[in-house]
């Protein structure tokens, strides 16, 4: 898709520039200046050489270009126009007025976007190196280790109560981190926490006191893969009480080879 401006028009990219903005970066770097003392007579005088330039070689510039320049002008005028003289005495506190102070908000701003741009491409470059396996139907003849009287949907309102649980207390916004839990680990965690009692044990109780929905949903899966290799078994006395998870007699640790992340 084509990229335009903020009001709507295409945008011409000149040179390796999105725009005037990205334009007064390269020079405000190319100068070493700081943007918050910014040499407004260096910058303009560069900046409209660089508009002369394109011109001179028959390029289309974008009319952004020419507004900012108009801009850097009227500053570089108002700085060098004399201060007024008032016969009341000076208070420190009321500085001038500084012409650029707009000027270096815009470029502050359009700093923060580009910085949160490279991040964002970053994670994209990232995901790209990893493959999601397509969603695929459980086949009709895999058996369940499931007692009599649990179907899918019990299984399914477990799932959502409990991902409801963990949900219900998480702020709106959330540092997005890397995956901490796979199926594998949390397979051999629960088969651990089983083989350590005689006694079947609630499937809400596999997790800690504040369990986050990533560790939930991990979770799940594992019991589910555990029960399809025969190696627990899912009970629920009655749709009042929790799914309650035991592992068989003739269950083992899960073989480090199974392929189940």
């Amino acid at each position: 898709m084509d990229k335009t401006t903020s009001t709507g028009q295409p945008l011409i990219q000149v040179s390796d520039f999105e725009g005037p903005l990205d334009l007064l970066l390269h020079l405000i770097k190319t100068n070493k200046m700081d943007i918050y003392d910014i040499r407004i007579t260096t910058i303009t005088s560069q900046y409209l050489t660089y508009l002369h330039q394109l011109q001179t070689l028959r390029l289309d510039v974008a009319g952004e270009y020419f507004v900012m320049a108009a801009n850097l002008m009227a500053i570089k005028a108002k700085l060098l126009l004399p201060k007024p003289q008032t016969l009341a005495p000076a208070d420190d506190d009321d500085e001038p007025d500084d012409p650029r102070a707009e000027l270096v908000a815009q470029l502050v701003e359009y700093q923060r976007y580009q910085r949160a741009a490279a991040v964002l491409k970053k994670r994209a470059q990232a995901r790209q190196q990893h493959f999601t396996r397509p969603a695929m139907p459980v086949p009709a003849d895999t058996p369940l280790t499931v007692a009599p009287g649990v179907t899918v949907n019990d299984l399914q309102a477990t799932l959502i109560h409990l991902a409801h649980r963990a949900t219900a207390t998480r702020p709106v916004t959330q540092h997005v981190a890397s995956e901490h839990f796979t199926i594998k680990h949390q397979m051999h965690t629960v088969l651990q926490r089983l083989l350590r009692t005689t006694r079947p044990v609630a499937f809400d109780r596999l997790f800690g006191p504040a369990p986050v929905l990533d560790e939930v949903v991990t979770t799940f899966l594992a019991v589910l893969e555990l029960a399809r290799q025969r190696q627990v078994t899912l009970r629920q006395a009655s749709r009042l009480v929790p799914l309650e998870v035991s592992a068989r007699q003739e269950g083992g640790l899960v073989d480090d080879t199974t392929r189940t992340d």
